[in-house]
């Protein structure tokens, strides 16, 4: 089932998420909705915040970007076909060169700026299937994963923006909130008499 996603100014972006265990009532069927859901709006990531969930999981499909023609041929075999999700993740170091991608997000419409990240993580987690991993990704992987992982800790990618960038996008955000946007997958904004 697609579900809508959550709107920039919905506090539930802002929260930080909760750690979930095996119990977590229909996991499975969230999962699926989560993917289709992601799929639908043409994303590479998906946080539980944005479809209302105050809880530590995300999912990543990078696939889309081994299609880029700029990326080398060892980018693009990392990135194809790479498929997971993130239950209860925890990024325990970041290293490296930090380096600047455009980036944009699903709960944000509209609004792509350059964001400046570390380039290697190192991070534990437990897949679908309750299983733990501890792995270490560089590149364009470890950046999608940081800005997913951003949203389980209530952080937006227009966090990390200079004051200046912020005040000139203040009001595009404040027209987000209100649903004043139109964009082709299901959104719910704070405001909930706007629905689309």
């Amino acid at each position: 089932m697609i579900l809508p996603i959550i709107a920039y100014g919905d506090p539930v972006l802002r929260k930080v998420g909760k750690d979930i265990n095996v119990d977590y009532p229909k996991l499975d069927e969230l999962l699926e909705n989560m993917w289709e859901t992601m799929y639908n709006a043409h994303g590479v990531g998906l946080a539980a915040p944005q479809i209302g969930l105050p809880i530590r999981l995300f999912l990543v499909d990078a696939t889309p970007f081994a299609d880029d023609e700029d990326m080398s041929a060892e980018e693009k075999k990392q990135l194809d076909g790479f498929k997971k999700a993130f239950i209860n993740p925890k990024i325990t170091e970041e290293s490296g060169e930090e380096w600047t991608f455009n980036e944009g997000c699903l709960s944000i419409p509209d609004i792509r700026e350059d964001v400046s990240r570390k380039g290697t993580i190192h991070i534990t987690y437990l897949d679908e299937n309750f299983k733990e991993h501890k792995e270490t990704y560089g590149g364009l992987l470890a950046r999608v994963i940081q800005h997913e992982y951003d949203h389980i800790e209530g952080v937006l990618f227009t966090d990390k923006l200079s004051t200046l960038k912020k005040r000139l996008l203040k009001g595009k955000l404040s027209n987000i909130s209100k649903g004043k946007i139109s964009v082709d997958y299901r959104m719910r904004f704070p405001d909930m008499k706007k629905r689309r």
